[in-house]
C-alpha cells in the first residue's frame, strides 16, 4: 500500500479520499526540517500547502518519493528541478481557489475605495469621524487588469457587474477572448494612463517581476488604487511607499509580499495601505476544493500511474514513454525558443509534425510545445494545463501531420502568430538529441544549451570577429557556434551556446554592433 505524508494542514476530506482509494496517509503537520528529514524516506508521496519546504535536502532524503502534491497553485516551496532529477512528479491544483482569490481582490478594492479598515478602527475607538472617511464610488470607474487568465477573468466578470469599465493587459489575451470576457485589450502603457484601479493577476516570472516598477508607477493616474492578491514581487514596494506618502497613489491593498511571512515591510504604516496575510485562498470552499483535488490526483498517480496537473511530467502512458521522450524534449525546448522570441500578444500557435513523429500520439507533444511557448510569461503553466490555459486566453491552437519529411526522419515546426505577424521555428531529433534546424526560413543545425545567444544580422565580413571579441571582453566562453543565412550579404542568424549568463549590458553591446538587427539571450 502506498504511503503519503500530509505535512501541512489540509481539509479532513483529503485524508478520507486517500483511505477510500487504498492509500495509507499520515498527518504530521508543523514538522521541523530535521524531523521531516528523518521520516521522509518512508513515504511514496508528500502532500503540502505552502508551509512545508520540499527543498533539495528534503528531496535528497526522500529515497522512495514518487509524487509531491501541492494543494494550491504556487509551488515556490518545492524545488522542481531537484524533484525532476530525482524522478519525482510534482503536481498542483491550479483552479481550486480561483473564485476565492478573485473575490478577495474585489473585497480589497471595496475596502480601499471606502477606507473600511481605518474607519472600523476609528469608530470602535469612539471617534465617529464621519467626515474624515470620504470614499469614492467604483461605479463608472476604469479597472485595469494586469493578467486576464482564470482569476483575472473572474475579477473582470464581477467588475462588469459593478458597472465598471474593464481594460486588460495580457500578452496571451486574444481580441476574441477579450470580447468574450467583457474587457478592452490594451498595452501596459495605456493601462497605466487610464486605470482608476489596478489589480494584478499574473504569476511572478522574469518578465513580470516589478511590472509595476518605479517608472511604471509614476505613469499612473493621480489617486490610482492598486490591489495585489497575486504574487509578491510584481510591484516595487519601496517605490509604491514613496508614491503613497506623496499622495500620487491614492491607496494600495496587498495580500502578498516579496518576503513572507511579512513581519515587517516598507509599506506597513502608510495611512492609505491595507494588508492581509496571504488570505487569497483562505475560504472553507477553496480549502475543501484543493484538498479533494490533490488527494485524488496523488492517489491516481500512485495507484494507476495517471498524471494530472503535473508541472514536470507529461500525461504519457508507460508504453508510449520511450518513443515520445526525445520528441517531448524537442517540443518543449522548441516552444521555449519560440516563447522567448515573441514580444506581442499571441493569437495562434500551429504545431506541424512531419515524418515518423507524425505517427505518434501528438497530444503530449502539443502540450509540451504550448507549455514551452507560454512559460516565459506564465511560469506555472505545465504540460497538462497548457491546452486549457491557451483556450482560456483565446489562443487558437492547431496541429497538422505529414507522414513524409523531405530531409529529416522526423521534424516538428512551431509557428506563432501574433498581432505583428508570424514567426516559425523547426527542430528535429538527431542521435537522440533535440536540435534547432530552421529559424526564419533559414537552415541551420544547433543543439540546445542551457544559455544561448540569438543574433539576427546581415551577413557581412567581420561580424563573427566582432561578436567573439565582445564575448571575450565580457568573459563569456563560447560552447557552440552555429550559423544560418539566406545568402552572402543577406539575412543571417547566429545561435551561440555560452557557458556564462550574458548581462543586459552585453546584450546591448551586441545589439549595437554594425549590421545587427536583433540580439537576445535564451534560456533552456
Amino acid at each position: 500500500m502506498p504511503r503519503v505524508l500530509i505535512a501541512d494542514k489540509l481539509s479532513p476530506a483529503a485524508l478520507d479520499i486517500f483511505k477510500q482509494r487504498g492509500v495509507d496517509a499520515d498527518v504530521k503537520t508543523g514538522l521541523s526540517k530535521d524531523d521531516l528529514l528523518k521520516i521522509i524516506g518512508d513515504y511514496d508521496g508528500l502532500a503540502v500547502r505552502s508551509a512545508t519546504k520540499a527543498d533539495k535536502d528534503v528531496i535528497a532524503a526522500a529515497g522512495n518519493m514518487k509524487v509531491i502534491g501541492r494543494a494550491g497553485i504556487g509551488v515556490d516551496n518545492v524545488d522542481i528541478p531537484a524533484a525532476t532529477a530525482a524522478g519525482i512528479v510534482v503536481m498542483n491544483t491550479p483552479f481550486g481557489n480561483s473564485i476565492t482569490t478573485a473575490e478577495h481582490a474585489i473585497a480589497m478594492m471595496f475596502a480601499l475605495a471606502r477606507q473600511l479598515p481605518a474607519a472600523d478602527v476609528s469608530t470602535q475607538a469612539g471617534k465617529w469621524e464621519k467626515n474624515r472617511f470620504m470614499g469614492v464610488e467604483l461605479y463608472g470607474k476604469t479597472l485595469g487588469l494586469i493578467g486576464a487568465g482564470n482569476i483575472g477573468s473572474i475579477v473582470a466578470d464581477r467588475a462588469n457587474g459593478l458597472k465598471m469599465h474593464v481594460i486588460a493587459y495580457d500578452p496571451f489575451l486574444s481580441p476574441e477572448r477579450a470580447v468574450e470576457i467583457g474587457v478592452e485589450k490594451v498595452e501596459i502603457e495605456d493601462l497605466l494612463k487610464r486605470a482608476d484601479v489596478i489589480t494584478l493577476h499574473t504569476p511572478l516570472t522574469d518578465k513580470t517581476r516589478n511590472i509595476l516598477s518605479a517608472e511604471n508607477l509614476a505613469k499612473t493616474r493621480k489617486g490610482v488604487l492598486i490591489v495585489n492578491c497575486a504574487r509578491g514581487g510584481l510591484v516595487d514596494e519601496a517605490a509604491l511607499r514613496k508614491l503613497l506618502d506623496e499622495g500620487h497613489v491614492g491607496g494600495a491593498a496587498f495580500d502578498v509580499f516579496v518576503e513572507e511571512p511579512a513581519k515587517a515591510n516598507v509599506l506597513f504604516g502608510a495611512e492609505n495601505f491595507i494588508a492581509t496575510p496571504h488570505l487569497g485562498a483562505s475560504t472553507v470552499e477553496a480549502q475543501e476544493n484543493v484538498a479533494l483535488q490533490v488527494a485524488e490526483q496523488m492517489s491516481d498517480y500512485l495507484l494507476t500511474g495517471a498524471v494530472t496537473n503535473a508541472l514536470n511530467s507529461p500525461s504519457v502512458t508507460a508504453e508510449e514513454a520511450p518513443r515520445l521522450k526525445p520528441f517531448i524534449a524537442l517540443a518543449d525546448k522548441l516552444g521555449a525558443f519560440a516563447g522567448q522570441m515573441v514580444d506581442f500578444g499571441i493569437m495562434a500557435i500551429d504545431i506541424a509534425y512531419e515524418g515518423e513523429v507524425a505517427r505518434l500520439n501528438a497530444r503530449p507533444l502539443t502540450a509540451a510545445a504550448l507549455a514551452g511557448v507560454m512559460r516565459p510569461m506564465l511560469a506555472e503553466v505545465n504540460m497538462v494545463s497548457a491546452p486549457a490555459v491557451a483556450k482560456e486566453r483565446g489562443i487558437t491552437v492547431s496541429e497538422s501531420r505529414q507522414e513524409d519529411s523531405p530531409i529529416y526522419e522526423s521534424l516538428i515546426r512551431i509557428t506563432v502568430t501574433t498581432e505583428k505577424g508570424k514567426r516559425s521555428f523547426a527542430g528535429s531529433v538527431l542521435a537522440g538529441t533535440p536540435r534547432v534546424v530552421e529559424v526564419k526560413g533559414m537552415d541551420l543545425d544547433a543543439p540546445f544549451g542551457p544559455t544561448m545567444l540569438y543574433v539576427n544580422n546581415l551577413d557581412k565580413p567581420g561580424f563573427i570577429g566582432n561578436l567573439g571579441g565582445l564575448l571575450a571582453e565580457a568573459g563569456v566562453n563560447i560552447a557552440t557556434f552555429n550559423l544560418g543565412r539566406v545568402s552572402a550579404g543577406d539575412d543571417a542568424i547566429a545561435l551561440v551556446g555560452v557557458d556564462q549568463e550574458p548581462s543586459e549590458a552585453l546584450i546591448g553591446k551586441i545589439q549595437g554592433l554594425p549590421h545587427v538587427k536583433e540580439a537576445r539571450a535564451l534560456r533552456f
